[in-house]
């Protein structure tokens, strides 16, 4: 079972909490044998991530599948819980991830705000910038001038 918690309380009671769910195993009835941090095996490489998750809101219980553009897979799961609480006002406890996975295709990406970063040749211009010819100087005769 892959969970997803801030440290090592956490992760064994979220694992408790879904077992009861899963089977008929109580705390007293079992032990976790070893608990276990997975790294990226490739942290350096941009990858896009599809999160499908069930949240509890004040009106129900609801199903989503999002999309974000991170280097692992735990801060894609740190950018979905600042998401849903930014967005939705939905807190840790009512969020449950059931799926994690790695986009592979960009064919397969669905949401518009990661389709616009896919573009080749994707250039940010940055048109407000000081010139470094500055660099030593504290003060100068004229003004910088900014914009090319």
């Amino acid at each position: 079972m892959r969970l997803f918690a801030p440290n090592e309380v956490v992760a064994k009671s979220r694992f408790w909490y879904f077992l009861k769910k899963l089977r008929k195993v109580k705390k007293s009835a079992g032990e976790i044998v070893s608990l276990n941090e997975l790294l990226e095996k490739k942290p350096l490489k941009v990858k896009n991530f599809g999160i499908w998750i069930r949240y509890d809101s004040r009106s129900g219980t609801h199903n989503m599948y999002k999309e974000y553009r991170e280097l692992s897979r735990t801060a894609a799961v740190e950018t979905l819980y600042q998401d849903m609480a930014a967005r939705h006002r939905a807190r840790f406890r009512s969020i449950h991830i059931l799926k994690v996975a790695v986009v592979e295709k960009t064919e397969d990406v669905k949401r518009p705000y990661i389709k616009q970063l896919l573009t080749p040749k994707l250039k940010f211009p940055l048109p407000h910038r000081l010139p470094s010819s500055i660099g030593g100087k504290i003060f100068s005769t004229k003004r910088p001038a900014t914009f090319y």
